[in-house]
């Protein structure tokens, strides 16, 4: 693949990262995505087009607010760069094709479910129904092309009734351990990646969940008393399952 299509590639997943720090900040707060334009939320100074740069921006700005100086957060510009980077490793792996458009939608969904849901445990039904609709939309499209058939819709249900059903089945045995979001989240990815890969997408969930929640413990980040949210420990296994789902699957069946 050209070179210069990879450099665009990771410059537009950063583009799309700034937008998405906008999305992880203003949907919990039912804000309008587009109203105000964007401003500093100390000093509420709108921001410039130079103060808006992925990653360059806070780099030369020091992380700090051009005019009241107050300290910016070091999420922002991650978000950024972690964006051009999956955008990137999807564009290689994937190529030009319809499979890296509608993974590269449904990463940029994952992506504000994982941080809301950290940061406010909610999981907003717009990202989970969005998610679905994607994951819908391009299985059509393949049935249109004739690169699939209709029966082929039924994998899909399948791991949508295996992913959403068992992780309602833990909300009603447990009384609650699961919420609502997280059911409807593997629901919508169970409908995207098909019964095999749902069932690989829920043991890696749990196995990513129980090891960086005694990973928060020991680092005293969260305490044993505090509510974990699992949203994030699904979104990162989503991503493993997009990109090495195939590899993990041969190599255990094997």
């Amino acid at each position: 693949m050209h070179p210069l299509i990879l450099v665009y590639t990771f410059i537009l997943g950063t583009l799309i990262g700034s937008f998405l720090n906008v999305v992880v900040y203003r949907v919990p707060r039912e804000e309008s995505l587009s109203f105000p334009p964007s401003h500093c939320p100390s000093c509420n100074t709108r921001l410039k087009a130079f103060d808006l740069v992925p990653v360059v921006s806070y780099l030369f700005l020091g992380g700090k607010c051009r005019t009241c100086k107050t300290g910016i957060s070091i999420r922002y510009p991650f978000v950024e760069a972690f964006t051009g980077v999956l955008f990137l490793v999807t564009v290689m792996k994937f190529g030009i094709s319809l499979e890296a458009l509608k993974y590269l939608i449904v990463i940029s969904l994952l992506l504000p479910v994982a941080l809301i849901d950290y940061d406010h445990t909610i999981i907003p039904d717009r990202l989970n129904v969005g998610i679905f609709l994607t994951a819908l939309s391009f299985l059509l499209l393949e049935v249109y092309l004739g690169n699939a058939a209709f029966r082929d819709l039924l994998n899909p249900f399948y791991g949508m009734v295996l992913g959403g059903g068992f992780f309602l089945f833990i909300a009603v045995v447990t009384k609650g351990a699961m919420g609502g979001g997280d059911i409807k989240l593997l629901a919508a990815l169970g409908f995207l990646f098909g019964t095999a890969d749902t069932l690989l997408l829920m043991f890696l969930s749990f196995i990513i969940g129980g090891a960086l929640s005694s990973l928060l413990l020991l680092l005293k980040i969260k305490k044993r008393k505090d509510y974990i949210p699992f949203g994030p420990f699904i979104c990162v296994s989503a991503f493993i399952v997009i990109f090495w789902g195939n590899q993990i699957l041969n190599w255990y069946l094997s």
